[in-house]
């Protein structure tokens, strides 16, 4: 069986969609493999199998960045939009009678 260390963007649409079936509510600690280069940089990857190879997907640091600020930047749009909240319109209910409804 090949064993290949590939990057996320890397995938082919196979792979890909293995991938996200594998892993459709993201990954965790436990799904995590740490491997160590030999100039000492370490990688992590999740593992995704097909019925000849594994493929060690790499995690980037773009992703992992993307992942580890997430909650704070919901956050900060959240907070942006109760400081700029949306108007509400009234309506008068004996005009709305006499006005057609939209298609």
């Amino acid at each position: 069986m090949r064993r290949i260390i590939i990057d996320y963007k890397k995938l082919d649409h196979d792979t890909a969609a293995l991938l996200i079936d594998l892993y459709p509510h993201g990954y965790g600690d436990d799904d995590i493999i740490v491997l160590k280069k030999p100039n000492g940089e370490l990688i992590e990857a999740v593992e995704v199998k097909t019925a000849d190879t594994i493929y060690l997907v790499k995690i980037s640091k773009s992703l992992s960045n993307f992942i580890a600020n997430f909650e704070e930047n919901m956050e900060r749009e959240l907070e942006d939009k109760s400081e700029n909240p949306v108007l509400e319109q009234e309506f008068d209910s004996e005009t709305d009678r006499d006005q057609e409804p939209i298609d």
